[in-house]
């Protein structure tokens, strides 16, 4: 895991470097961070978006298939599976963008544990050093994740409260450490927050880091919100129950993963909820899925309404094409008849016999 975390964090790493360099302050490189973040992926975002229209375009034929092959699973799935291709839709396009989060969030996690390395781009065996330091002054302070430890962030909070333990390392080190600005707005953002903080609020104590989590999990559920109410009802109950399930299931992941990292993770969360949000709202105001999908079904229902007057129009073409080959065929039956009483009369005259009139029979 340690690996993974290193192969994604080495790229985004230098993305952080970049933003700090500009502006000094390591909770505003993580509002530029993620500013570039969620401009490189729009894109994305914005073919999510189109693919959600795109269904809810295609959910009137979708709902036909499923009426008429509602037996028949197998034929249904076919049917799909050529309507999908007819129309260029591509059911898992919409899940990419969610995809592509984790891995950008394991490498932040990466770089916020490792901001010697990534930002201060300190020499490896001078880090190494330093860890080494850290981990003999507080075996049980430091905290794992997944390979991952803390004592890099522990390094900068020894320097920079004067511990002279690290001073080994070279005047250099220590002041170039000593400047690195981890505070943000009070909150110490190389902090892991704890559930147990909340009984120190108790005691009159108050650790401003416990806003990140709650800021991070109530912005993941304002997100959710807003997601749920600019897509169209479904009388889907399972859709249903999957998307509402969804809804308090990212806020109560982000609230989980928020306590088990240190802030600058959470507030990370928080700034991509934020600009999720008004991302969703902008749009949603140019490509609306609610407003796709009442037009997707008020243009089938015409569709439908105007193949019906055809059918009927049809018919009516057909039956009145019969009429008059009927007609036609009659008028020709009649000249046929006229004819041939003709040719009797004039045989019973010249040779004294009784005219007879024509029956349909001799006309056959």
């Amino acid at each position: 895991m340690d690996a993974v975390y290193r192969i994604l964090g080495l790229p985004l790493g230098y993305v952080m470097w970049a933003c700090y360099q500009i502006v000094n302050n390591y909770g505003l490189a993580l509002f530029v961070f993620t500013l570039i973040i969620r401009a490189i992926l729009f894109p994305l975002s914005l073919k999510q978006q189109k693919s959600t229209i795109k269904m809810q375009l295609l959910k009137p034929q979708m709902d036909e298939l499923q009426a008429k092959y509602k037996n028949n699973r197998e034929k249904l799935n076919e049917e799909m599976m050529k309507l999908y291709q007819k129309e260029g839709y591509n059911p898992a396009s919409g899940c990419l963008p969610l995809l592509i989060q984790m891995p950008i969030l394991f490498g932040l996690i990466e770089v916020i544990y490792r901001p010697l390395k990534h930002i201060l781009h300190l020499p490896a065996d001078i880090i190494i050093n330093l860890e080494t330091i850290a981990q003999s002054l507080h075996p049980d302070k430091i905290r794992n994740l997944g390979g991952l430890n803390s004592a890099q962030i522990t390094v900068i909070q020894d320097v920079q409260a004067g511990n002279a333990a690290y001073n080994a390392a070279g005047a250099g080190i220590v002041r170039q450490i000593s400047d690195f600005k981890l505070d943000f707005f009070g909150m110490n953002l190389g902090e892991i927050p704890q559930l147990g903080m909340f009984g120190d609020i108790l005691s009159g104590i108050w650790n401003p880091v416990l806003l990140i989590p709650i800021i991070s999990g109530i912005s993941a559920l304002l997100v959710s919100v807003i997601s749920m109410r600019v897509m169209p009802s479904t009388e889907n109950t399972g859709a249903n129950a999957s998307m509402k399930g969804m809804m308090y299931t990212m806020p109560i992941f982000s609230l989980f993963i928020a306590f088990q990292v240190p802030a600058g993770v959470g507030l990370y969360w928080c700034y991509s909820n934020l600009f999720a949000m008004a991302q969703s709202l902008i749009l949603n105001k140019y490509y609306n899925p609610k407003e796709m999908a009442e037009k997707a079904r008020a243009e089938h229902a015409e569709r439908q309404e105007q193949e019906r007057l055809e059918r009927i129009e049809a018919k009516k073409r057909a039956k009145e094409k019969g009429e008059e080959t009927e007609q036609k065929s009659m008028s020709q039956k009649e000249i046929n008849r006229r004819k041939l009483a003709e040719a009797r009369k004039r045989d019973a005259e010249r040779y004294g016999e009784t005219y007879v009139e024509v029956t349909d029979e001799d006309l056959r």
